[in-house]
């Protein structure tokens, strides 16, 4: 039988990723991202909402982890807005036809 360790971030770390919610993204993508379970992150944004978002220190997450999880979510954007752009283009040329 294996036991399952659960996770811990830190205060800062879970505000880091409401405010991507909260910046435009979905919470299936900044969760995915971030690399943490779509519903603890809902359950953030949830808590942010009440005022009891809470952290704890016990998971350390660095400067560079921080910043590496706000360019995935940079990208992710970017990625998304190009996309839609591609199929906007395809779109008209096709209505240019």
């Amino acid at each position: 039988m294996t036991k399952t360790v659960r996770a811990r971030y830190t205060l800062e770390f879970k505000q880091e990723a409401v405010r991507l919610v909260h910046g435009g993204q979905s919470i299936a993508a900044a969760a995915r991202t971030l690399g943490v379970v779509e519903q603890t992150l809902f359950n953030w944004v949830k808590a942010d909402r009440l005022g009891k978002l809470t952290g704890a220190d016990s998971k350390a997450v660095s400067v560079e982890q921080m910043e590496i999880s706000r360019l995935r979510a940079e990208l992710a954007r970017v990625k998304m807005e190009r996309d839609i752009l591609g199929k906007a283009t395809a779109y008209f040329a096709k209505a240019q036809s």
